[in-house]
């Protein structure tokens, strides 16, 4: 299935398996890649020489000249080291979690790179295309991790009408029925978080993703406990926890956790600090947001690298509620695009029983 994304990314199928903190390695990556699909390695979890080899390992996984990307965060103080390293393997493209500002943008195409953006909202859109970006990752408030409250079926139409690059649609997607749902409204591809999540390929521990494949859709919910902003993930006693603990409480557990990102980052506290004025920079963030911010990768790295369901959060799409199974990445996107084909044969006979001329 050729699309304007295809075209663009050399992919031989309009799906990207987008780029999930600790869930997003080389093992998974490699598997959405020589799937067909685009794999998207996640960064901002490693240091830049564990990035390096989780670029080289993608490389070795896959045959040469496999198209796939890393996942950067525009604001991390080495933003401009990161770029450089995507430039210099030859990664085929730079996403963002957050809006890269024009210069960086700029850098990343003048080297080749294709800039997909990931935005909530359409003015971040047109504002992104402007400056250049190749193509935007559109999620609507369905998808897991940090997100917004407009539906993906009012947004993605918006901002399919607002500019005029690639629309990739993100949020409540799992099969080839949504992937034509998505292309009806204008788009050229889906993106999928935890649908990619819930794989054999994915190195998520096997107690977790059990936990996934229970939880129904009222079990996924939306919280600011963890880092002050709207974060949707599965439901549990953490969470419960978390949203019942005082102010001072969040603050201690907040500083313990940074200390220990800090740690596994390499980071030195002055970086952090950079970090933290760089996210709070234009956004309506108190310090204690900020602060708990820092939350985040560490209980993520609970759940999703050490199997602790009771001391980690588990980032989740409502769309975990209607998955059952943990195909490999090549049976998922396999599925996913005879899916989609069997649904445009559908539409299509649908559609000639319509013009067929009255009986008689």
């Amino acid at each position: 299935m050729r699309t304007a994304f295809t075209e663009l990314v050399g992919v031989e199928h309009p799906v990207v398996q987008t780029g999930m903190g600790w869930v997003a390695g080389p093992r998974l990556v490699s598997g959405a890649a020589g799937a067909g699909a685009l794999g998207i390695l996640a960064s901002a979890t490693m240091t830049l020489e564990q990035l390096r080899s989780a670029v080289r390992e993608v490389k070795a996984r896959t045959p040469e000249g496999t198209p796939f990307g890393v996942n950067l965060r525009a604001d991390a103080g080495d933003a401009a080291e990161r770029a450089q390293l995507i430039i210099d393997e030859g990664v085929r493209v730079a996403s963002f979690a957050l809006a890269p500002s024009k210069e960086l943008i700029g850098r990343l195409k003048d080297a080749g790179v294709v800039v997909i953006p990931s935005i909530g909202a359409r003015r971040h859109a047109e504002k992104v295309a402007a400056w250049g970006a190749d193509a935007v990752i559109v999620q609507g408030g369905e998808g897991g991790g940090h997100t917004g409250d407009v539906a993906t079926t009012v947004l993605l139409p918006q901002v399919v009408d607002a500019v005029d690059i690639p629309v990739i649609a993100a949020g409540g997607f799992s099969d080839g029925r949504g992937l034509v749902a998505a292309l009806s409204y204008g788009a050229a591809g889906i993106a999928m978080g935890t649908r990619f999540l819930l794989t054999s390929d994915s190195t998520v521990p096997d107690a977790v993703k059990a936990e996934y494949l229970k939880a129904t859709v009222k079990d996924v919910t939306v919280t600011t406990a963890v880092d002050g902003l709207p974060h949707r993930m599965l439901r549990t006693e953490l969470v419960d926890s978390l949203e019942r603990a005082g102010r001072t409480r969040a603050l201690v557990r907040a500083v313990r956790h940074a200390a220990g990102f800090r740690k596994l980052s390499g980071l030195s506290w002055s970086q952090m600090v950079r970090d933290g004025l760089a996210m709070k920079h234009g956004k309506d963030l108190s310090w204690s947001q900020v602060l708990l911010a820092a939350n985040t990768p560490m209980l993520l790295k609970a759940s999703m690298v050490e199997g602790r369901t009771d001391l980690g959060v588990m980032a989740s799409g409502q769309v975990a509620g209607v998955i059952d199974d943990l195909p490999s990445c090549a049976e998922l996107v396999s599925r996913v695009m005879a899916e989609a084909h069997q649904a445009i044969e559908a539409l299509e006979a649908l559609h000639s029983l319509r013009t067929l001329p009255p009986p008689g």
